[in-house]
């Protein structure tokens, strides 16, 4: 039997998604995991970790930087779009847009459609450094074209960081994430691995909350989904998006 189209949502519904890597695919994003994951000889997900920076905090700020060269001439894709549509259309209250990438592409499609919209970073971004010592500290705004800065924070001297949230720390808003899936009658999962923690629980939060679960992955990664796209997220949303009517 094939899969169950996903329902559409009510007026009063809240809708909350979870995009991943997935997401940006289909504009080019590079991606450091999987078949080598090398960066000048270096593993690049131990780059990703407080212990790395703390070792030779300029070599990891010197993989950011090429991260954020490889972006050049990169941007949003009908995924992206679609989302940002959404959420303009029905309300940051009502659509929760939360995101594992750190490449600010929803923001960009903002941006192009002139739409306002609010988007949970919960790994950061690759558009600010921040201060190593204190995250509450005045960030520093980054281009595709600057290199990490080898200042320090102006509040108290330390190193300044890339404003990612790395292995072994504590991803961002979680306590608003946690709040909205147990409130959401539908969640979205658009091209998310499905096996990074905390985001791989999401689907079990929302679908013991009594949401519908729809997954949308060129290549479904199973669980607790009742909804299954089998698409690439620039085909998938925005004739989802179009069928919901926003």
């Amino acid at each position: 039997m094939p899969p169950r189209p996903p329902p559409t949502p009510r007026s009063t519904d809240r809708v909350v998604v979870l995009s991943g890597a997935g997401l940006s695919a289909g504009s080019g994003v590079p991606t450091f995991r999987g078949e080598g994951g090398l960066w000048r000889g270096h593993d690049a997900m131990r780059l990703a970790t407080p212990e790395a920076f703390a070792a030779d905090p300029d070599l990891v700020r010197d993989f950011y930087a090429h991260r954020r060269r490889a972006m050049q001439g990169i941007r949003p894709n009908d995924g992206h779009r679609a989302l940002a549509r959404l959420q303009a259309a029905w309300g940051p209250e009502r659509v929760v847009l939360v995101t594992q990438n750190v490449d600010g592409l929803l923001q960009e499609a903002a941006v192009e459609l002139e739409l306002p919209i609010t988007v949970l970073e919960m790994h950061g971004t690759l558009w600010t450094a921040r201060c190593a010592a204190e995250a509450t500290h005045p960030t520093v705004s980054l281009t595709r074209a600057t290199p990490d800065p080898r200042g320090a924070c102006v509040t108290c001297g330390a190193l300044l960081r890339p404003d990612v949230v790395w292995f072994g720390e504590q991803p961002r808003f979680m306590r608003e994430i946690e709040a909205a899936l147990e409130s959401c009658q539908h969640f979205l999962a658009v091209g998310t691995s499905g096996v990074v923690y905390p985001a791989a629980g999401f689907v079990r939060l929302a679908a013991y909350s009594g949401a519908a679960c729809t997954e949308i992955n060129p290549e479904p990664t199973g669980g607790a989904f009742e909804h299954r796209i089998a698409q690439g997220a620039e085909v998938a949303l925005p004739t989802l998006v179009a069928r919901w009517g926003a």
